[in-house]
C-alpha cells in the first residue's frame, strides 16, 4: 500500500471512531475537583518559574508554581493559535485533523463537526462550564452554537484602547494594523485583559457550591499590539541588558526550507527591528505586557483563594505557543524551534504536589487525558496525548514518549529531554544538544557522530501526516516533493526566491 493511501485510511479510521464516540453518561459530580484553565496568547518562556528571560517579573505565576508542578519542558503541538488550541481541545494532533492554518474553524470540518472536545466531556459528566476571553480561535457563531461548546460566556478577547495613530513605523509586507507595540496614555480598567479578569473574579466569587465548574479564561497579551501602561515599562531598563542573545548569521547551518515555514508574515524580521531602532522597544512592551498579564492571574487566584473552593479546584495554566523577539532573525511564531514551543505549563491543586520542577517532556496535547484523570471522569481512548498524572505526583516519573510539534505536513519538530530534532518536508534536517547549546547555535544533523540520536528520534515522526483540510488558509503551506515546488498561501516559491524583508 502506498504512503498516501495508507495515511488517508489510517487518518479516516481515527476520524471515525472519533465521530462514533461519545463523552460518556453523566455522573455524580459531588466531591470532584473543580477545574480553573488560564490561557495567555503567545507567551513564551519568559516567566519566572522558566526562566527564560532574567529580568522578567511575574510573582503572580511564580506563587502559583510554587503551590504547584512547573513543566520545564513543555510544548505545543503547533505554533500557530488556531492549530494549537484546536489540538488541546480536541486531543488530537494538527497531523492527524490537517488544521495547520489560521482556518478553519475544527466545527467546519465534517470529520470533527460533532467530536466531543475538553470542555463537553466535563460538561457530560456534570460540570457546569465557563468561558470569557481567548480560548478557543474561533467564535463558534450562533448562541445555539456557542452554548454547544460552553454553558456561559463572559467578554471575549480584546485588545482595548489603541493609540490614535499606530506607535511604530510602517512594517514590512503589508504595515499590519497589529503590528505595533509602545506605551501611551491609557487605563489597565479599559484594557481587554483586565475586564476578561473581572468577570472571572466575579463568577468565581458568586459560585455555587454544587455542580462542579470547569471555567477557561484566556488572555489576548501580550500578543501583538502590545500596548502597556507606564507602570509596567517601568518595570524593566531601557537599555540593551532586556534584549535576547542573538548569533550574526545563525540561520548559517539551517536548511533553507526553514524559511519557508514563515516565508511572508506580518511579524517583521530582526534586521527590520535593528534598522528603525524597534528591537528594545519591542522586547521591553513584550515583557511590560507579561508582567500586565501575570497581575490579571494574581486577580483570579486571589479571588479563588477567596471562595470554599481554593483547596478542591485544579489549576492549570498554559500558553497556546512561544514567540521569537529576534532570535533566528525573526519576531512571531511559526517555526519549530525552542522559542517557538516552548511555553509555560503550570498545574496546581489537590492531588499535584508543590513546588515541584517536572523535566520530562510534555504536550499540551496532554491537558484532556490529565484532567480527566484528576477529576475521576471517564476516560477516552480517542485522545493522543497522554496523562501528565505520574509527572503531577512525582516529578522524576519517568515518561518514554518526546513532545512533538508541527507546521503544516511534513514538517515536525521532536523534541525529548536533551534533543531537539527537526525534519522538513523536503527531507532536510536539524538536531540541537539542547543541554549545551540552549539557543539552538549549532546545527549537529550533518555530523555523523549524531547518526543514532537522529535514528532515535525519527521513529517518533507521525505515521498519519494529513493534508491540509478543507477550507485551510493564512500561514499554510504545502510542499511537491516531485516538483521541488512549495506554495506559502498559495504562492509558489522556488528555490531561487529571494527571502521576503
Amino acid at each position: 500500500m502506498n504512503r498516501s493511501l495508507w495515511m488517508t485510511l489510517s487518518v479516516g479510521a481515527l476520524f471515525s471512531a472519533a465521530i462514533g464516540t461519545t463523552a460518556g453518561e453523566p455522573t455524580t459530580p459531588s466531591r470532584r475537583p473543580n477545574v480553573l484553565m488560564i490561557a495567555v496568547d503567545d507567551l513564551n518562556d519568559w516567566v519566572g518559574p522558566l526562566g527564560g528571560h532574567p529580568l522578567v517579573k511575574t510573582p503572580h505565576m511564580d506563587r502559583l508554581a510554587a503551590r504547584g508542578t512547573t513543566f520545564l519542558n513543555a510544548h505545543i503541538q503547533a505554533p500557530l493559535c488556531n492549530p494549537s488550541r484546536a489540538s488541546l481541545f480536541l486531543g488530537l494532533r494538527p497531523s492527524t485533523t490537517g488544521i495547520y492554518g489560521l482556518s478553519p474553524w475544527f466545527r467546519h470540518v465534517e470529520a470533527l463537526r460533532d467530536r466531543v472536545v475538553l470542555s463537553q466531556h466535563f460538561r457530560a459528566h456534570g460540570y457546569r462550564t465557563f468561558t470569557a476571553g481567548k480560548i478557543h480561535h474561533h467564535n463558534p457563531g450562533s448562541p445555539e452554537k456557542r452554548t454547544a461548546e460552553f454553558d456561559v460566556w463572559g467578554p471575549p478577547s480584546a485588545v482595548g484602547p489603541k493609540p490614535p495613530r499606530k506607535l511604530i513605523p510602517p512594517t514590512p509586507m503589508g504595515n499590519h494594523p497589529l503590528m505595533d507595540w509602545g506605551c501611551f496614555p491609557h487605563r489597565d480598567e479599559d484594557k481587554g485583559d483586565y475586564i476578561v479578569a473581572s468577570w472571572a473574579v466575579e463568577r468565581l466569587r458568586e459560585m455555587p457550591p454544587e455542580p462542579p465548574f470547569f471555567m477557561a479564561i484566556g488572555f489576548f497579551l501580550p500578543h501583538v499590539p502590545c500596548y502597556a501602561t507606564e507602570q509596567w515599562f517601568a518595570l524593566y531598563p531601557d537599555d540593551d541588558s532586556i534584549l535576547p542573545p542573538v548569533r550574526p548569521e545563525d540561520r548559517a547551518d539551517c536548511p533553507p526550507f526553514s524559511w519557508y515555514l514563515h516565508w511572508r508574515l506580518p511579524e517583521p524580521r530582526l534586521r527590520w527591528l535593528q534598522e528603525n531602532h524597534q528591537w528594545r522597544n519591542l522586547v521591553r512592551s513584550y515583557l511590560a505586557c507579561i508582567s500586565f498579564v501575570d497581575a490579571q492571574i494574581g486577580r483570579i487566584l486571589e479571588a479563588l483563594d477567596s471562595t470554599p473552593y481554593a483547596t478542591n479546584t485544579v489549576i492549570v495554566l498554559w500558553s497556546d505557543h512561544g514567540y521569537h523577539l529576534g532570535e533566528k532573525a525573526i519576531s512571531g511564531k511559526n517555526t519549530l524551534w525552542e522559542r517557538s514551543t516552548r511555553v509555560p505549563l503550570i498545574f496546581a491543586g489537590p492531588g499535584i504536589t508543590a513546588g515541584a520542577r517536572c523535566r520530562r517532556p510534555a504536550e499540551l496535547l496532554d491537558l484532556y487525558p490529565t484532567l480527566i484523570e484528576l477529576c475521576g471522569l471517564t476516560p477516552r481512548s480517542d485522545l493522543e496525548g497522554r496523562s501528565l498524572a505520574p509527572q503531577l505526583r512525582d516529578a522524576n516519573a519517568p515518561r518514554s514518549a518526546p513532545a512533538i510539534t508541527t507546521h503544516n505536513q511534513g514538517n515536525h519538530a521532536v523534541r525529548s529531554e536533551r534533543w531537539r530534532y527537526i525534519h522538513y518536508a523536503d527531507g532536510t534536517e536539524e538536531l540541537y544538544d539542547m543541554d549545551a547549546d540552549p539557543n539552538e547555535w549549532t546545527n549537529l544533523a550533518l555530523d555523523p557522530r549524531y547518526a543514532d540520536v537522529l535514528a532515535q528520534h525519527r521513529r517518533w515522526l507521525p505515521r498519519v501526516d494529513a493534508p491540509p483540510a478543507p477550507g485551510s488558509r493564512d500561514r499554510v503551506l504545502t510542499y511537491d516533493p516531485e516538483t521541488d515546488e512549495a506554495l506559502w498561501e498559495d504562492t509558489p516559491v522556488r528555490r531561487s526566491d529571494p527571502i521576503p524583508e
